[in-house]
C-alpha cells in the first residue's frame, strides 16, 4: 500500500512540474497587451521573451501580428481570420465588434518579427524551412546587426540543423558579433567573415573597415576583404569558363547534325534549325504522355524522349531528301532555297498543330537544383549534365563515322561517290542514311535544349545561324574542327559579354568570324592532300 502510495504521489508530482512548466511558457493576457499596446522596446521585448519559450498560441499570435490580422478590442487581443475571429491568449471564438483597433506594425517591429519566426522556423522546421529561415535571419543581420537577434541565433545553433542553414546562421552571428563593444568578438568575427567566400559579405566589410577604430581589428577586417575578393574573382573566372563551356555544349549540339549534312555531304539545310525544333517538341510530347499515363515515371521521362526525338527528326529528314534534296544534289543555290521553304512549312505545321505559344517542358528531379563551389559559385546540374551529354553524342557520331559500316560508307560515298557505286554501294540509301543520321542529332539537340529554355515554333530560329558558324570556323567535314570551333566560341562570347555585354560580345564574335575565315578560308582544321 505505502509503495502504490508513493508510486501515485511520483505521478502527481511530475504531472503538477509538467503543468506548471506548460504554464510559465503559455501566452498571458499582459504579455499579449504588451505585444499590442505597448511601445516598441516593449513590443520588441516581449517577440523575444515568446520566440525564447514558444508555445502554440504565441507563435499563431506572433504569426498573425506579421500579417496585420491582430485586432485590440477593450482589453482583449483577438486574431482576425477569414471569417471569424479567436481570443489569441485561449482561443476561444470572439466576436469582432466596431470598436476593435488594428494593431499597427513599424519597420523595427516588423523585423523582430521576421527574425523571431525564423528563429523558431529553426529550432523546430523541416531542413528546407531551415535554410530559408537561416537566409531571413542573416538578410536581417547584415542589413542591420542588432545584439537582440544574438539569442535568437545561438539558441538556433544549439538546436540540430541542417549544414547549410548552420554556415548560413554563422555568417548571421559574425555579422551581429561585427558590431559589438568587445575587439575581441569583432577580431573574430573578421576572420570568420573573411572565409565566408560569399559575395554579400563584401559590403558589410567595407562598412565597417570605415567605421572600425582597433588597428588590430581594422587590419584584419582589410585582410579578410582581400582574400574575398581574390575569392571572388576566381570564382567570376571559373563561372565565366562554365558558362562558356556551356554555350558551346549548346553550340556542339546544334551544329553536330549539320557537320554531317553540310560538312560531309555539302547539303546547305536551311531547315537544320526546324529539325532541332522537332525534336524539343518531341520530348514534350513524351513529358505529356508520362504525366497523363504514368506520372509515377515522370522523373524518366527524359531518358524516353532521347530515342523519340531522334527518330522524329531523323524521319523528318529523310523524308526531305527522298522527296527533294535527292535531286538537288551540286546544285547548292536551289538546295538553299528549298529547304528554306521546307523550313517556313515546318514552322508553319507545328503552329497549326501546337499553337503559337511557347510549351513548357520540366526538368527531372535529377536535372534539378545546383552544386555549390568554392561557397559562391553555383553550377546549375541542367547545364552539367548537357556537357556531359554532348560529350557522349559527340563520342557516339565520332565512333560512328569511323569504326561501322555506314560511317566507312558515308565517307566513301563523300570522297568519291563514282568509286563507291563501282564497288556495290548502294549511293542513294546511304545518302538518305547520312541525312537521316545528321538530323536525328539536331533531334537531340532539341531534347537537351527544352531542358535550358522555350520550346517554341521559332526555337529552330536561334541556332541556325551560329550552327553554321561553328561548321564554317571549324572547317568543313571536320567534327575535331566543330569541337574546337563550338567550345571556342562559347567561352570567347562569354568572357566578352562579361566585360561589354550581350550585344557587343555577339558582334565582336562575328568580327573575330569574319576577319578569320578572311586569313584562313579552309577554317581551323583544313583537308589536306588527297582528301582534300
Amino acid at each position: 500500500m505505502r509503495l502504490f502510495l508513493s508510486s501515485w504521489r511520483s505521478v502527481w508530482l511530475c504531472a503538477l512540474w509538467l503543468l506548471a512548466s506548460s504554464m510559465a511558457h503559455a501566452l498571458t493576457t499582459e504579455q499579449a497587451l504588451a505585444l499590442a499596446r505597448g511601445d516598441s522596446d516593449e513590443r520588441i521585448a516581449t517577440i523575444g521573451a515568446l520566440a525564447a519559450s514558444p508555445d502554440a498560441r504565441g507563435t499563431a499570435l506572433l504569426t498573425a501580428l506579421a500579417e496585420g490580422r491582430v485586432r485590440v478590442q477593450d482589453e482583449q487581443v483577438l486574431i482576425v481570420g477569414d471569417a471569424d475571429a479567436s481570443d489569441a491568449v485561449t482561443g476561444a471564438a470572439a466576436t469582432l465588434g466596431d470598436s476593435a483597433e488594428e494593431v499597427i506594425v513599424n519597420n523595427r517591429i516588423r523585423s523582430a518579427l521576421a527574425t523571431a519566426l525564423a528563429g523558431m522556423e529553426l529550432v523546430g522546421g523541416t531542413p528546407q524551412r531551415q535554410r530559408a529561415a537561416a537566409l531571413t535571419l542573416q538578410r536581417s543581420s547584415f542589413d542591420e546587426p542588432d545584439a537582440d537577434q544574438l539569442p535568437v541565433i545561438e539558441r538556433a545553433l544549439a538546436a540540430n540543423l541542417d549544414d547549410d542553414a548552420r554556415q548560413t546562421l554563422e555568417l548571421a552571428q559574425a555579422a551581429v558579433l561585427l558590431a559589438s563593444e568587445d575587439a575581441a568578438q569583432r577580431l573574430a568575427a573578421a576572420q570568420k567573415l573573411g572565409e565566408a567566400r560569399k559575395a554579400i559579405v563584401r559590403p558589410l566589410l567595407l562598412q565597417r573597415i570605415e567605421s572600425e577604430s582597433d588597428p588590430e581589428v581594422k587590419a584584419a577586417l582589410q585582410s579578410a576583404l582581400a582574400s574575398l575578393d581574390r575569392s571572388l574573382a576566381i570564382s567570376s573566372a571559373l563561372g565565366q569558363a562554365f558558362t562558356g563551356i556551356s554555350l558551346g555544349s549548346i553550340l556542339l549540339l546544334a551544329a553536330l547534325g549539320l557537320a554531317i549534312t553540310y560538312g560531309l555531304m555539302g547539303v546547305i539545310n536551311m531547315a537544320h534549325g526546324e529539325l532541332i525544333m522537332i525534336g524539343a517538341y518531341a520530348t514534350w510530347l513524351v513529358q505529356r504522355l508520362f504525366q497523363e499515363m504514368l506520372p509515377g515515371a515522370f522523373d524518366w521521362y527524359l531518358l524516353a524522349a532521347l530515342p523519340v526525338a531522334f527518330a522524329a527528326s531523323a524521319a523528318v529528314g529523310a523524308l526531305m531528301e527522298r522527296s527533294v534534296i535527292r535531286f538537288l544534289y551540286g546544285r547548292p543555290l536551289e538546295t538553299l532555297l528549298a529547304t528554306w521553304g521546307i523550313s517556313l512549312l515546318l514552322m508553319q505545321a507545328v503552329r497549326s498543330l501546337f499553337g503559337a505559344q511557347n510549351v513548357g517542358v520540366e526538368n527531372p528531379v535529377w536535372m534539378s537544383g545546383s552544386v555549390v563551389l568554392f561557397g559562391n559559385l553555383t553550377l546549375p546540374w541542367n547545364r552539367i549534365l548537357i556537357i556531359v551529354f554532348a560529350a557522349l553524342v559527340l563520342g557516339g557520331v565520332a565512333l560512328m563515322i569511323a569504326r561501322t559500316r555506314l560511317g566507312l560508307f558515308v565517307r566513301g560515298v563523300t570522297q568519291n561517290r563514282p568509286i563507291a557505286a563501282c564497288m556495290g554501294v548502294n549511293t542513294a540509301r546511304i545518302d538518305t542514311y547520312a541525312f537521316a543520321l545528321g538530323s536525328g542529332v539536331a533531334g537531340l539537340a532539341g531534347c537537351a535544349l527544352s531542358q535550358i529554355g522555350n520550346v517554341g515554333p521559332d526555337l529552330g530560329q536561334n541556332y541556325i545561324v551560329d550552327s553554321f558558324m561553328v561548321v564554317v570556323l571549324g572547317g568543313v567535314g571536320q567534327l575535331a574542327g566543330t569541337v574546337y570551333a563550338a567550345l571556342g566560341l562559347g567561352v570567347l562570347n562569354k568572357f566578352i559579354e562579361g566585360q561589354a555585354g550581350a550585344v557587343l560580345a555577339k558582334i565582336a564574335v562575328l568580327v573575330f568570324i569574319i576577319v578569320f575565315i578572311q586569313k584562313r578560308p579552309q577554317g581551323i582544321f583544313a583537308l589536306k592532300g588527297r582528301e582534300a
